[in-house]
């Protein structure tokens, strides 16, 4: 038997896919509200107000209107922006590592479908992010099309990251099944590392609904689907990899997990 097939032979942990996919969750989380939102209000020149898990608060009276855009825009752009940093590093580090190959895999994946899914969101819902951004234009120009575009980039997306996916789960007849080991429990674990963090949110629950949920279960939601699109390929090796047991994986997400539902879930004031 060779390593590779040692390594396939052993099964997948589910508390370690938890375990990274709570970190992915939480720092694409963190790039998009404070990264994105955060930095681009202070270099625009406005006050940050409030920074939590689902929303982040910027004070923009003394800024234009043009910047104000820039500010609702930019976590989306720190999101397609992190994806590319991320999948830049999965093609050079391989799957050599198999837990930090699935991390900048997921990292990736939950990056690119959220950008996709915000501009999906605000088109059809007139809500969000996007729905700032465009706000002024008429709404029978900018929510058509950006539901489109959000529609197809998510699909092509979701579609890319079936094929990123393939060296960690195999060629074989039980890949899909491998990759829904992989991708199910981690949109479980998302959803609900969201969606408990938005509970303590003093601004109320319709932020768990608008941002929490619609973020997580919804702009994450091809992590359920995209695993049928694993199968086959040439790129795709004949022996999978596993994710084993790290307690170092499990003890960073229980950290990050209580900082991000303790603290930035109740949120940071800053006035």
């Amino acid at each position: 038997m060779t390593a590779a097939d040692t390594r396939g032979s052993q099964r997948t942990d589910v508390v370690t896919v938890v375990a990274i996919a709570a970190l992915a969750y939480a720092l694409a989380n963190i790039g998009h509200e404070a990264i994105g939102h955060g930095g681009a209000c202070v270099v625009l020149g406005g006050k940050p107000l409030v920074l939590s898990s689902v929303h982040f608060e910027c004070g923009e009276e003394s800024i234009s209107a043009a910047a104000r855009r820039l500010v609702a825009a930019a976590g989306t752009v720190v999101n397609f922006l992190a994806a590319g940093i991320s999948l830049f590093a999965m093609r050079i580090a391989g799957v050599r590592r198999p837990r930090l190959a699935y991390f900048l895999w997921l990292f990736t994946t939950i990056n690119l479908l959220m950008g996709a899914g915000y501009f999906l969101f605000s088109g059809l819902g007139k809500i969000g992010d996007w729905a700032s951004v465009c706000d002024g234009i008429p709404p029978l120009v900018w929510r058509p099309g950006l539901a489109v575009v959000g529609g197809i980039l998510y699909y092509i997306f979701a579609r890319s990251a079936a094929r990123w996916l393939r060296p960690l789960v195999g060629s074989d007849e039980a890949a899909v099944r491998r990759a829904r080991g992989l991708a199910v429990p981690s949109y479980i674990a998302g959803g609900a590392l969201y969606c408990i963090s938005g509970l303590f949110n003093p601004v109320g629950p319709i932020l768990i609904g608008i941002s929490a949920a619609a973020a997580s279960l919804g702009g994450t939601s091809g992590l359920l689907w995209l695993t049928q699109f694993v199968r086959g390929g040439e790129d795709a090796p004949t022996n999978p990899v596993s994710i084993s047991r790290s307690m170092a994986w499990i003890l960073a997400a229980l950290m990050v997990a209580i900082v991000f539902i303790g603290v930035l879930g109740a949120s940071i004031r800053f006035k």
